[in-house]
């Protein structure tokens, strides 16, 4: 079924909103553990490594998070991909679209000093303590913001969390890539045909 304009860009907001606050709320219970990044955004595409510092002057602000589509798909049944031929009088269109998104958080990993010798393993350790507490943040709010996020529905959308796994570090950055996949319903009626 056709998908509102919106639907899509209104998704990846939701998640985006919805894991920064819980980041948020995770830094005001874990003593030395940063919040929400000062840049967070829903990026074109995958995201540029370029914002792992501290941009905006306050400790813990810096890194980035970010919120982007992977593939879009129909469906049948969720979260099956649906090959079938369209256009064919007697089969009907998919009755969900997939969305495959990423959530990415980036944080300034250790770097070596100005002599060239490696992080300490106490700087190591906690860069590691900030990593992993920031992934069980990602994958507790995707968890918890996407069992409520769509209006309408008692139980919430239908979604499959996907892999989670390092990234970096590259550049100065060290973060993670959580991927989930969610049902978009269609209910956006299609052009009539011009005669």
């Amino acid at each position: 079924m056709p998908l509102t304009p919106m639907s899509l860009h209104e998704l990846t907001e939701t998640v985006l909103g919805c894991v920064c606050a819980a980041l948020q709320v995770t830094a005001a219970q874990v003593p030395g553990q940063p919040g929400c990044p000062c840049r967070s955004c829903v990026v074109p595409g995958q995201p540029a490594w370029d914002w792992c510092d501290d941009p905006c002057g306050d400790p813990g602000d810096g890194g980035q998070l970010s919120v982007n589509l992977i593939r879009l798909f129909p469906t049948n049944p969720f979260p099956n991909e649906d090959r079938s031929v369209m256009g064919s009088r007697n089969c009907p269109m998919p009755t969900t679209t997939a969305a495959e998104i990423a959530v990415t958080l980036l944080r300034c990993a250790p770097t070596p000093d100005e002599q060239g010798c490696p992080p300490s393993c106490d700087e190591l350790d906690q860069a590691a303590k900030v990593l992993h507490v920031d992934s069980m943040t990602v994958f507790n709010a995707l968890y918890c913001c996407l069992n409520g996020s769509e209006p309408g529905r008692r139980r919430g959308r239908k979604y499959v969390m996907g892999q989670q796994r390092t990234v970096g570090p590259q550049g100065g950055c060290v973060g993670i890539e959580q991927r989930v996949t969610v049902a978009l319903p269609g209910c956006w009626p299609c052009p009539e045909d011009s005669p």
